[in-house]
């Protein structure tokens, strides 16, 4: 995948296939240290320990459409390609958390893309899904919780055009302040 927003989105599409129900996207960026984390929880039905080892085998996958699985292993071989590395977690019923860790100046470090239209796609697709998502930089923190937003409009879905437009409008407005870094 050419940029991190793909591969949070293959992700988050594993959480959903889980049934997870909440799940948590974090982006922090550590200059200082030279490091980009990226962590994404959920609360779906997890993975057994043979699951979980062979979940980052690109020729593995729990998927009956394909016979490869290749979100995982990309998203630590790009990790580790940058000096970083790659944690997957995960216990049966409790859910999986993945974080992988870029040299965040590194040449092969993959630029960001879209994340503005990938959060929006997840958003206001979510369905029975809600989010967290928080970014942080030395320049600030940005946290948006899909289930705060949901009280807030009542009965009015994320998917409403005019929603639509302003959570894309916070969205950029919000990561802007902070410096998303590419």
């Amino acid at each position: 995948m050419k940029d991190l927003s793909l591969h949070i989105l293959d992700i988050v599409q594993n959480s959903i296939r889980a049934k997870a129900k909440l799940i948590g996207i974090e982006i922090t960026e550590l200059p200082k240290d030279n490091q980009l984390i990226i962590t994404i929880t959920d609360d779906g039905s997890g993975m057994n320990q043979e699951q979980l080892q062979r979940a980052i085998d690109p020729f593995y996958t729990s998927r009956t459409t394909r016979k490869v699985g290749l979100g995982l292993s990309l998203f630590m071989q790009n990790a580790e390609m940058t000096g970083g590395t790659f944690n997957l977690e995960s216990a049966l019923g409790k859910g999986t958390k993945v974080t992988a860790m870029f040299g965040l100046n590194h040449l092969d470090r993959p630029v960001m893309g879209d994340l503005v239209g990938t959060l929006l796609l997840l958003i206001c697709s979510s369905g029975e899904t809600d989010y967290v998502f928080k970014h942080q930089t030395p320049s600030g923190e940005f946290v948006l919780d899909t289930r705060e937003l949901k009280q807030t409009l009542e009965d009015v879905p994320l998917n409403h055009p005019e929603v639509r437009s302003f959570l894309k409008e916070m969205l950029q407005e919000n990561l802007e302040q902070i410096q998303i870094s590419e």
